[in-house]
């Protein structure tokens, strides 16, 4: 069954370019290099951000966040602001147009 993360954060006042910039070129690639991740959505408004990645199962979910998580964190501090809340779900159901 696929896995879900959902992180939720602000990004700093004048810096959603800058965020967009840093999060292609530098987030996704650690991202991509991760076993069993599959995808990222990324949902921007002025409540905030919600970054959602699905992956494979639990555990690759899991290694991502104790491993690479803390420094893509690391990437991120110059535009956002506080710390992220992260949740996990099941995927329950999951469409793709084909």
């Amino acid at each position: 069954m696929r896995f879900a993360r959902n992180v939720r954060f602000q990004i700093k006042n004048g810096k959603e370019q800058e965020f967009a910039g840093l999060f292609e070129k530098e987030v996704l690639p650690m991202l991509r290099k991760q076993e069993g991740f599959q995808e990222e959505v990324t949902l921007v408004n002025p409540k905030g951000v919600h970054a959602i990645s699905l992956w494979d199962n639990r555990k690759n979910a899991e290694t991502y966040e104790t491993g690479t998580y803390p420094q893509v964190l690391a990437k991120l501090t110059t535009v956002i602001e506080g710390t992220p809340t992260v949740e996990t779900y099941e995927t329950a159901t999951s469409y793709a147009r084909v």
